[in-house]
């Protein structure tokens, strides 16, 4: 690597930031743009500075790993090589249409087309996304949406990445579309039954918060839109959606502790909608709408896991409410499919995914059989209601994802599409999988899902990269990854951990890891670690660790505490400037976010937060190897924190270790939008990793 090369030094601009009697410096702060300064064709001066500065971050990444660039591209070409570049879905039938999304070769966009009545019928073409694409650095299309009577369809676009979408309407018999352009959604709207009213859900255009629902006619400006809803309380958002009985439109309402529902007959668009149940806090509940009733998963009385009530559709408040499957204190109801003959439960028990059938006059009540020691399995949309067939996907962390088809009648299955793991080198028996079960400080234990090549020595010489999220009660499940090869075939370890603020072993271990009790999340992580050192796994020379968005913020709580533990650090899209967020209800997400980290503006949560904000806590100190990633435009986390973060690390840190911040200037919070972009960009984290360990050549 070239020595000479001198690391961007980022101005100092010093302002006072004070609350609760607590002064804090922050020489960064200049940084921070607001959307018009970002989106005006010229630049003001603060902007132009702000602009160099990434560029110049930017540059010093890319002639640091100058060297680099033909193994990335290598790399690339690896992983590109897996990818089954014509592939298409299993077609899924939707009233009467079966509906298919294909890639071509070589193009980055899918093709969504559809075929009436029959799979041998002709395809009529919907969107084609790569034609859509041609003109634009970022491209996502989405929302689509058909008409109850299949002649219509909506459809949203997003160009800047920052997760704001205008919806259009295209006539789907002549191909044209609609004049009619509504902007600063979601991007999801909903057909009344006649077909030419659409409900849809604004965002505010400051804070991105859903807060508003409209009611559109086709053929009218977007203008003249009917305010059918507006969610007034700032920590809530609101969406609108369907019953899969066709019989409703449901306007819901959330935050991290609460919901509420409303719903209107969707052959009556002129009417008004009606409660369900009004919000009360700490009170969650889903619906689904079957026969004369409405079916209700629910914490209701301290189901801490949830369970499932039903309630008369015309006595729908909480007092009504009857148990249907109840409460268990060691299984986590995550989910349920309502069908003609059959109820579908989505379970997790001591970590792992069950799907257990039932029929509604209970004959029959059973559940998929699973083999492996850790997987992942989950039930599709499944639209149709009158059918025995449910679809659901399978794989592990040595199988790749099978799409099967499984009929709840005579318990058959078919599998309707293998993933096909291109390049002829892929053999799943050359890995092995394992659950190792990690004693904590608190006296917890923690599951820590490893994957490796079965040729790869395991002593503390062995690579391993650790990943982890752990907040919002987000589980990630032990899957397959064609992209995870290209390290485990270079003798890597992957590791999984499973660590408090997932759901991964009920909502308790959720709630055990977030607000006061967050530092538990990072305790699981950094302890995890210490036991693979301890037990040999590794060593503090082979170790690394992976995390994104409030994984991000992990990887800088555990970096502050110990940072000794880790060679290398890939911190993406990070949330490492927590208090100042949290304290600023400008910031897209933070009002809504109260309930997950705590209010700073109670003194408490205040201190708390502050004592792991990753930005506040840098100290001067040794730091392993990092790279951090943003996204100019990112919506869930501001470029800003993460280019803070760097610049103040660049600053304090004592060792001559790696540090560097890759700013994609065109996409946002999920990277970039084509299918073999993003790819790259794994490309160049595992570049950073295997540089690290001196593989570059194998």
């Amino acid at each position: 690597m070239k020595k000479d090369i001198k690391a961007p030094v980022a101005e100092k601009q010093p302002i006072t930031l004070e609350k609760h009697g607590d002064v804090r410096t922050d020489n960064y702060f200049w940084m921070r743009l607001t959307d018009k300064q970002k989106n005006a064709k010229e630049k003001d001066e603060q902007t132009q500075k702000v602009y160099d500065y990434l560029n110049a971050e930017n540059t010093f990444y890319d002639e640091m790993t100058a060297e680099t660039k033909d193994f990335q591209e290598q790399l690339f070409q690896e992983m590109k090589g897996r990818i089954k570049e014509d592939d298409e879905s299993v077609p899924y039938k939707k009233n009467g249409y079966f509906y298919i999304t294909r890639f071509e070769k070589g193009q980055q966009y899918p093709i969504y087309s559809r075929k009436k009545g029959s799979l041998s019928a002709e395809e009529e073409i919907m969107f084609n996304v790569n034609d859509e694409a041609k003109g634009y650095e970022y491209f996502q299309l989405g929302g689509l949406g058909i008409s109850p009577n299949n002649k219509l369809t909506t459809f949203a676009v997003d160009t800047v990445s920052r997760r704001q979408y205008t919806i259009q309407i295209k006539n789907l018999e002549n191909g044209k579309v609609h004049a009619d352009k509504i902007e600063n959604t979601t991007g999801g709207s909903v057909w009344a039954n006649d077909n030419k009213t659409i409900y849809y859900t604004k965002q505010d255009p400051q804070t991105l918060r859903s807060s508003k629902i409209y009611k559109h006619i086709l053929g009218t400006d977007a203008s003249e839109d009917i305010l059918v809803f507006e969610e007034k309380d700032e920590t809530f958002g609101t969406f609108v959606t369907k019953t899969k009985s066709k019989k409703y439109i449901v306007i819901g309402s959330y935050n991290t502790v609460s919901t509420e529902y409303q719903v209107l007959e969707a052959d009556n668009s002129e009417g008004e909608f009606r409660m369900i149940q009004p919000r009360e806090r700490n009170l969650e509940y889903d619906i689904a709408h079957y026969g004369d009733h409405f079916y209700i998963k629910t914490n209701k009385d301290g189901a801490t896991n949830f369970k499932l009530m039903k309630t008369p559709e015309n006595k729908t408040s909480k007092e009504n409410w009857i148990d249907v499957i109840p409460h268990r204190e060691d299984t986590l109801f995550e989910d349920f499919s309502i069908f003609k003959d059959y109820l579908v439960l989505e379970e997790r028990n001591e970590g792992l995914n069950k799907i257990r059938i039932k029929r509604w006059d209970n004959s029959e009540d059973y559940y998929l059989p699973f083999d492996e020691e850790t997987y992942s399995a989950g039930v599709y949309a499944n639209p149709e209601f009158d059918t025995d067939i449910i679809r659901y996907s399978y794989n592990s962390m040595t199988t790749p994802s099978s799409v099967i088809d499984f009929n709840m009648k005579d318990q058959s299955k078919e599998i309707k599409k293998e993933q096909e793991v291109l390049g002829g080198k892929f053999n799943k028996e050359n890995y092995v999988s394992e659950r190792i079960w990690v004693p904590t400080r608190d006296g917890k234990k923690v599951a820590l899902s490893i994957v490796r090549h079965k040729e790869t020595k395991v002593d503390n010489s062995t690579p391993i990269l650790q990943y982890a999220y752990g907040s919002y009660g987000y589980t990630v499940n032990d899957g397959f990854s064609t992209t995870r090869l290209s390290l485990l075939d270079r003798g890597f370890i992957f590791a999984l951990a499973h660590i408090r603020g997932s759901q991964y072993l009920g909502r308790d271990w959720y709630e055990d890891g977030k607000m006061l009790n967050k530092k538990n999340t990072f305790n699981d992580f950094v302890d995890c670690s210490k036991y693979l050192i301890k037990n040999n796994y590794t060593s503090p020379e082979h170790l690394y660790a992976m995390g994104g968005s409030a994984g991000g913020l992990l990887m800088g709580a555990i970096i502050n505490m110990n940072s000794e533990l880790y060679n290398g650090i890939i911190a993406a899209v990070p949330f490492v400037d927590v208090i100042s967020t949290m304290l600023d209800d400008s910031i897209p997400l933070t009002t809504g976010e109260y309930d997950e980290w705590g209010n700073p503006n109670d003194k408490e949560y205040y201190d708390y937060i502050k004592s792991y904000s990753p930005y506040d806590q840098v100290e001067a100190k040794a730091y392993p190897n990092m790279l951090i990633t943003t996204g100019l435009h990112d919506s869930q986390v501001q470029y800003w924190e993460p280019a803070k973060w760097v610049a103040k690390l660049r600053d304090v840190k004592t060792d001559n270790n790696k540090l560097f911040l890759h700013t994609n200037m065109d996409a946002g919070h999920g990277g970039a939008s084509g299918r073999f972009d993003a790819l790259k960009e794994t490309a160049e984290e595992y570049t950073f990793l295997l540089m690290l360990e001196d593989k570059l050549d194998k």
